[in-house]
């Protein structure tokens, strides 16, 4: 039944993954309930963003089966570097109290007054911010939600990447 999915069609699933998960996040979580998002939220989203636009340039491209695999694949790093950065989300989520690192400076006064490369290892370290659960639903944090979407994502672009497609026959 799978194999009859048509390559395009998984991949706009995808893209339509992304915008649903980055709406959420924008109108429900940042606008309606008010949460302010952290800097490995917003390194997540960055990823997630990715993941959606490579999985649309694969729908508008429409390649045969090799491109169809280098879509995939990349499209996968995309959400493993992500499912990386919200494993680290929450890990510091479940650190004792005093093992958590000192909250830092907003992540605009960081990209206003330091160099882009410092700005990204500061981000991806995480601080204070990163370590408060600010919102569950069935139990599971914003980074726990989201770190469950990557794999997700992660399991549909391998299977995309080695699946079979009738031109390799």
């Amino acid at each position: 039944m799978l194999q009859t999915l048509s390559p395009r069609l998984v991949f706009a699933g995808l893209a339509g993954l992304a915008v649903v998960s980055m709406a959420f996040a924008m109108i429900y979580l940042e606008s309606f309930l008010n949460l302010a998002a952290c800097p490995l939220c917003m390194t997540q989203r960055v990823f997630v963003v990715a993941w959606g636009a490579i999985a649309l340039l694969a729908v508008i491209h429409n390649p045969r089966s090799l491109g169809n695999r280098v879509y995939g694949a990349l499209c996968g790093l995309a959400a493993i570097t992500g499912g990386a950065v919200a494993a680290r989300h929450v890990w510091l989520q479940y650190l004792p109290p005093e093992d958590v690192p000192a909250c830092g400076p907003s992540l605009q006064y960081m990209l206003e007054t330091l160099p882009l490369g410092e700005t990204f290892s500061i981000m991806m370290m995480g601080d204070g911010n990163c370590a408060e659960t600010q919102w569950t639903f069935l139990g599971l944090s914003i980074p726990e939600q989201t770190l469950l979407l990557f794999v997700v994502t992660t399991l549909i672009c391998l299977w995309q990447t080695f699946r079979s497609y009738p031109q390799d026959s």
